[in-house]
C-alpha cells in the first residue's frame, strides 16, 4: 500500500510536532518524517508526504520508502494529494481531514484517513490521565442499521496496520 500524506495537516494536528513546526517549519517536517521512518520500519507499506511550497533548505531528497514531494505552485499539496490519489487508485491511502481530499480520494477508488486518526494509529491515543475503558461505551450496538459506512471499515482496516505491528 502506497501512503500519501498531507504534511502540514498531520503536523498540525498532533501537539509534538506542532510544536516542533513551532520552532521552525524544517523542524516540524524532520519530526514528521522521522515519525514516519519509524512507521516504515515496522509496516511493508509506503510513505509519500506531501508539502506545500518549494524545498528552501539544503539536504538530499529523501529515498526509500519515505518519499517527500514538494507542490510547485500554482499546485498545491492538495492538488499533488489529489492527482497522486487519482493515479494509484485502490492502492492508495490518502491521510488529509481536508473533506475534498478524502472525497476526491474516495471517488478515485482510494481510501481515506482523516490526520487525527492517523495519528493516534501511528502514535497512540493522547495521554489524558483517564485509565478507564470509554471504547466499550463508544462502540456502536451491532445490527444492520449500525453497521459503520464502508468508509469507516475500510479506515479502520487500514489504521489497523499500522497499530498491529
Amino acid at each position: 500500500m502506497q501512503w500519501l500524506i498531507d504534511g502540514y495537516n498531520v503536523i498540525r494536528r498532533d501537539a509534538d510536532l506542532h510544536g516542533r513546526e513551532t520552532q521552525s517549519l524544517e523542524s516540524g517536517r524532520t519530526a514528521l518524517l522521522a515519525l514516519l521512518a519509524r512507521l516504515a520500519a515496522r509496516v511493508s507499506d509506503n510513505f509519500t508526504v506531501v508539502f506545500d511550497g518549494a524545498r528552501r533548505s539544503g539536504g538530499a531528497p529523501s529515498a526509500g520508502r519515505v518519499r517527500t514531494i514538494f507542490s510547485r505552485p500554482p499546485e498545491t499539496a492538495d492538488d499533488a494529494l489529489r492527482r497522486l490519489a487519482t493515479t494509484l487508485r485502490e492502492g492508495a491511502i490518502v491521510v488529509s481531514s481536508d473533506r475534498a481530499v478524502q472525497n476526491s480520494a474516495r471517488r478515485a477508488g482510494a481510501v481515506a484517513v482523516s490526520a487525527e486518526a492517523f495519528v493516534e494509529a501511528a502514535i497512540g491515543p493522547a495521554e489524558n490521565g483517564d485509565d478507564s475503558d470509554d471504547d466499550a461505551a463508544a462502540r456502536p450496538q451491532g445490527g444492520p442499521s449500525h453497521r459503520p459506512s464502508r468508509e469507516a471499515r475500510d479506515a479502520a482496516r487500514v489504521l489497523r496496520r499500522l497499530r498491529e505491528r
